[in-house]
């Protein structure tokens, strides 16, 4: 199945620091009369329990879920001292619960559930974001902790990118309590983003960014608050929470196809739809695929921003009988970008399903749009009456969170060991299945650049899965990823 990414977020951080970096930057003025310093993870400690509400573009495009995260302790893997931290996340009417390893260095997560793997790079991206610049690592100019007083903490890595800088002191209320913060803050495409952080505090308290775009209005890359915290836990306070079954989709079902394409006016010829799906004739019990586009009537090449819709299932008199919005547990489902990519799984009977883009409007998220604004877009799908058919032979059943971290690698928010180790835990559990191969290893440590560029492709959906399988298949053979 194809997969992507539908908004490109430009935030790859090229740390230039003080001293020479910094002159070779367009430096822009910044500092706060504050003394002292901070890091991303300063003061954090056994029994520190964490709330947050958070979304990230690279998720659904900034679908907001909730996570929670206790540090319930210690633990040395190599020569490396990691936290433990229990966490459980509430995205939707879904429960996930795992376990996150935090660097102490830099509290990044490089280890942990499966489950949680695109929540770990959503939280990686967002809340210890400044973890690129601001490190517990004293000596280090470029990433040891960073003066509240210092005109720039690094620059945006893009050509041109924006130099990092602490803003302003500024009292700000979360749901957790008030908080006299420290704002650092960058300007992108005309919109200026923030972030609050306190002394002493391990992470920062608010968050509100913006995707580097050439043109047009920057959709939100992140935001978060923090809706609690509390000190000295010692108790589990995830005990006797259960997570959410997950969605089992039949096996045998189609995972390559063709797309079918749809497209016109709105009935009330609002606005133009492009519709993708595959495929063609989906099975119950199976999964269809959407690629959704939302474009301005008179100019076809113009994406609309920040559309409120719905996925709905409708009997012939277009009375609702389902909504994917309210399968996952939500009001309405937002489109920043005006370009979407999701799965609904089928529970239609055999015949023909009345498919509907609903449309409430265009309007920032937070705000609903007015009734006039209600239109939508019908898509009709004849739905099979076969039976998924399990194939002979070699099958690949590639999970859609693989696809995220192939995004993620690709961007470099996660590491090679972090990608590795996925694809690892899927061969050896026989979640994914590996044609065999043949070929001589060489026992290289080094990853080709061409094969991130494929992962990249992959998870943007340009290439297809069997042609990513042929980039792991490499690796195996040339001991890059060795199979235990």
């Amino acid at each position: 199945m194809k997969s992507s990414p539908l908004v490109v977020a430009f935030f790859v951080v090229l740390i230039l620091g003080s001293g020479l970096g910094n002159a070779l930057a367009q430096l822009q003025a910044g500092g706060v009369n504050k003394p002292g310093d901070w890091y991303v993870g300063e003061g954090l400690k056994v029994g520190d329990y964490f709330s947050y509400k958070l979304c990230h573009v690279y998720y659904k495009e900034c679908s907001e879920f909730e996570i929670d995260f206790w540090i319930s302790g210690e633990k040395k893997t190599g020569t490396e001292e990691k936290w433990v931290a229990q966490t459980v996340v509430y995205d939707g009417n879904k429960i996930v619960k795992g376990e996150m390893e935090l660097g102490k260095v830099a509290p990044e997560p490089s280890g942990g559930s499966e489950e949680l793997s695109v929540y770990r790079g959503a939280f990686k991206s967002s809340i210890v974001w400044l973890s690129a610049y601001a490190t517990n690592s004293p000596g280090d100019a470029s990433k040891g902790p960073k003066k509240f007083s210092a005109p720039s903490w690094g620059k945006i890595g893009n050509i041109g990118g924006e130099q990092v800088i602490p803003t302003a002191i500024d009292s700000i209320k979360v749901p957790a309590g008030t908080y006299d913060s420290v704002v650092i803050g960058w300007k992108t495409g005309g919109y200026e983003s923030k972030i609050w952080i306190v002394d002493e505090f391990p992470f920062p308290v608010k968050a509100s960014t913006w995707t580097q775009v050439s043109e047009g209005i920057p959709p939100q890359e992140y935001r978060f608050e923090l809706l609690d915290y509390k000190q000295n836990v010692k108790n589990d306070p995830f005990f006797g929470i259960t997570p959410t079954p997950p969605i089992e989709v039949k096996a045998g079902c189609s995972q390559n196809y063709d797309l079918v394409e749809k497209r016109g006016n709105t009935k009330q010829f609002t606005m133009l739809v492009e519709v993708k799906y595959g495929p063609t004739k989906p099975v119950p019990g199976c999964e269809i695929e959407w690629f959704i586009n939302f474009k301005n009537k008179y100019k076809e090449t113009e994406f609309l921003n920040d559309v409120h819709y719905d996925i709905l299932v409708v009997d012939s008199n277009l009375k609702p009988i389902r909504s994917l919005a309210q399968d996952e547990g939500r009001q309405k489902l937002f489109s920043a970008s005006g370009q979407v990519q999701t799965f609904t799984t089928v529970e239609e009977k055999p015949g023909t399903a009345h498919y509907v883009i609903w449309i409430y409007g265009t309007n920032p998220e937070q705000i609903i749009p007015p009734p006039e604004e209600l239109d939508y877009f019908q898509v009709d799908i004849p739905i099979s009456g076969e039976s998924p058919q399990t194939p002979t032979g070699t099958t690949l059943n590639i999970p859609k969170w693989i696809k995220n971290n192939a995004g993620f690698w690709a961007s470099g928010q996660i590491t090679d060991q972090d990608f590795v180790s996925g694809i690892q835990y899927l061969i050896n559990q026989k979640i994914m299945k590996i044609p065999s191969t043949t070929g001589s290893s060489t026992g290289s440590n080094v990853i080709p650049k061409w094969i991130k560029n494929t992962a990249g492709f992959w998870a943007k959906g340009q290439i297809t899965d069997q042609d990513f399988v042929s980039g792991i298949q490499y690796l195996i053979t040339n001991g890059i990823l060795k199979i235990k």
